[in-house]
């Protein structure tokens, strides 16, 4: 196979991708009454018109709240494309307003408007929110895969055949021509050796960092090293989430941070960096707004004069119109120039893998780009922001979380395999694995550190023997086997649970709390399960639950997905499945599991049934493992 066949395989994939999303969509939003929307959390409505305001770059902004359907489970999120829709007229297709979410607060939702003005039918009583597509993802994604198989002669074409293997790298780049590079000293032996390899690369270099061994510090000092250098870098990541950290770690370290992207998908830390927010505090912004202004007085006053009115009034119209035309063209000059002003001021040039596609980046090209969280990034979207560089370092671990894949035929046939881990596989020594890390206690560590990373993980002396109290074990799996603890299915999710394995869980957490006493509780806690199902029986139980309601700002709820890059004193996981078939089902996914287990750092705890786990051979080494230890319990035990 050749590079440009790989790539053809990788474009029917994304469009195999595309079709399956699009068919969930269909069934889960577009093809379901209204009724049914609303109940399942896919619609609002209705809903009322809060108030409205210009935000940051003058764009327009709705708050929202729902009137019905209150604390209902929803699928709104910050950053979500969605369509505000009025439902009382005859012509609906025509009465909707497309935006993104800014963010959603209980029974309030902040929504960025595409349009300048408000739609005259946004005062009634019948509006509602819609989840839409995201279609501009997919042909992002389309598009750059088609400009890299096309590419001939060129850089683009030079990094296809290294990035995919069929071509070698070249490692034996000068040093940073400043001449004064020196390793920074709170670096650790593995993160210098990082820096080195990317220094020395002329193509491609990757940061291989597991759970807590500092990656997001080794990229930040690369990058503010590559800077001195070349002066301007290109720093993206798959996630808004991934591109709003590094923002600030990035601003942290003293460089000029520009963030590109939708005002409404940043973090609030992170938008004062924003374009929108950068051109509002450019030198000739208040020109700018003084033009804008001016032309919509001369627009609003042309359109006064009706069709019908005279010779003199449709000439008076007409000069109007004109003088509006010629002033927009020199607000947009003005913009080109205030944007291209900040774009060669700004050192880093930040945003996501589809977002490196925006207008304002259009025919830019960089040295050197840096792509975070590599190993949760599909190929395609990768590519875009390559498509801009001279050469590309990677960062991530393909031994964490996945892309999100919803075609499981796609999936299997290619779609889940990253660049990252393509590169990892076909050219080795462009990698360095870092490998001390400074998260948790040895114990937690030592099993991901033997199964993931061939046992050349270290923890440091800071954290090695770091326990919530002496005395208490750092690790313990519960058993649930024999106990009758079945799960179950919810029927409208199809995701699933298990209420007795919950309640456990809930118990021991309290027991634990109770040791310390709730007033003298002073640590983090993780309660994580790969089952959405199960986040809101545990949710419930929490609440319910005098000692951890009382705590409930030490707490934090959730799936394995939404722990990613995030740590916690104690963690406790309930593993859910447990059935006479013995089917661990989305549980083989082990990457998951590594993910959640590497979150804690002076405790971990874990609720599975070893009848049902152990016939996965992860699952029978990971249960040797805590009871060579010591750390096995049974469920009896503690019943």
């Amino acid at each position: 196979m050749t590079s440009t066949e790989e790539l053809y395989k990788t474009l029917e994939l994304i469009r195999q991708e595309r079709q399956a999303d699009l068919e969930q969509y269909k069934q889960k939003v577009m093809l379901l009454p209204l009724s049914r929307k609303t109940r399942e959390g896919k619609s609002w409505y209705p809903v009322r018109l809060k108030r409205h305001y210009i935000g940051t770059g003058e764009r327009l902004i709705i708050e929202i709240e729902r009137t019905q359907q209150l604390d209902q489970p929803h699928v709104f999120q910050s950053g979500k494309v969605v369509n505000v829709f009025c439902n009382s007229r005859n012509t609906p297709e025509k009465e909707h307003a497309g935006g993104v979410i800014n963010y959603v607060r209980d029974n309030t939702m902040v929504i960025t408007l595409n349009s300048d003005d408000l739609p005259d039918w946004i005062d009634d009583a019948l509006l509602g929110v819609d989840v839409m597509f995201d279609e501009m993802t997919y042909r992002e994604m389309e598009f750059a895969l088609k400009e890299v198989i096309k590419a001939d002669k060129n850089r683009v074409a030079t990094l296809r055949e290294i990035l995919l293997g069929y071509k070698l790298p070249v490692t034996s780049r000068q040093l940073p021509a400043t001449g004064d590079w020196k390793p920074a000293t709170y670096l650790n032996a593995s993160q210098q050796e990082a820096l080195q390899k990317i220094f020395n690369s002329e193509d491609v270099a990757i940061i291989h960092g597991p759970p807590g061994t500092g990656k997001t510090t080794t990229l930040v000092e690369a990058i503010r090293v590559t800077v001195q250098e070349e002066k301007q870098v290109l720093v993206t990541a798959p996630s808004n989430a991934a591109v709003d950290l590094l923002v600030d770690k990035l601003s942290d370290a003293g460089l000029n941070v520009l963030r590109i992207g939708h005002p409404a998908r940043v973090t609030e830390q992170s938008l004062s960096k924003t374009l929108d927010s950068r051109i509002a505090m450019h030198v000739h912004f208040r020109e700018l707004r003084t033009m804008r202004r001016r032309m919509e007085q001369l627009r609003n006053m042309a359109y006064k004069y009706k069709r019908d009115f005279g010779y003199s009034e449709r000439q008076q119209r007409k000069l109007l119109l004109q003088e509006a035309k010629a002033l927009k063209a020199d607000a947009d000059l003005l913009e080109f120039y205030i944007i291209n002003d900040l774009l060669q001021n700004s050192e880093v040039i930040a945003c996501t893998l589809v977002g490196a596609s925006h207008p304002t980046l259009r025919g830019k090209r960089y040295k050197s780009v840096f792509i975070d969280e590599a190993g949760q990034a599909l190929e395609p979207a990768c590519w875009i922001p390559i498509l801009r560089a001279e050469r590309v370092i990677l960062a991530g671990d393909h031994h964490q979380l996945t892309p999100t894949v919803k075609s499981f035929e796609a999936a299997k046939a290619g779609l889940s395999k990253t660049l990252f881990e393509k590169c990892i596989q076909r050219h080795p020594q462009t990698a360095v694995m870092l490998q001390t890390q400074y998260r948790m206690h040895e114990d937690i560590m030592r099993f991901s550190a033997n199964y993931f990373y061939r046992n050349e993980l270290i923890a440091h002396e800071s954290v090695r023997t770091t326990l919530l109290e002496p005395g208490i074990s750092p690790v313990d799996f519960i058993d649930t086997a024999g106990c009758g603890f079945t799960e179950a299915q919810d029927p409208e999710t199809l995701s699933r649970f298990n209420d007795e394995e919950a309640r456990l869980l809930i118990r021991q957490v309290e027991k634990l709390i109770l040791h310390f006493g709730v007033e003298n509780w002073n640590f983090s806690i993780g309660i994580i399960t790969p089952y959405s199902a199960q986040v809101e029986r545990l949710i419930k139980l929490a609440e319910a639950s005098d000692e951890l309601s009382t705590l409930a700002s030490f707490i934090t709820i959730n799936t394995v997905d939404a722990f990613q890059g995030q740590e916690r004193d104690f963690i406790a996981i309930s593993l859910v499945r447990s059935n006479e078939k013995s089917e661990v089902g989305f549980l083989g996914d082990i990457r998951r599991v590594n993910v959640a287990m590497t979150r804690a750092k002076k405790k971990l705890m874990m609720i599975g049934d070893s009848a049902t786990l152990g016939t996965h051979p992860f699952y029978l080494e990971l249960l040797e493992y805590v009871q060579t230890k010591g750390f096995y319990k049974s469920a009896y035990e503690l019943m």
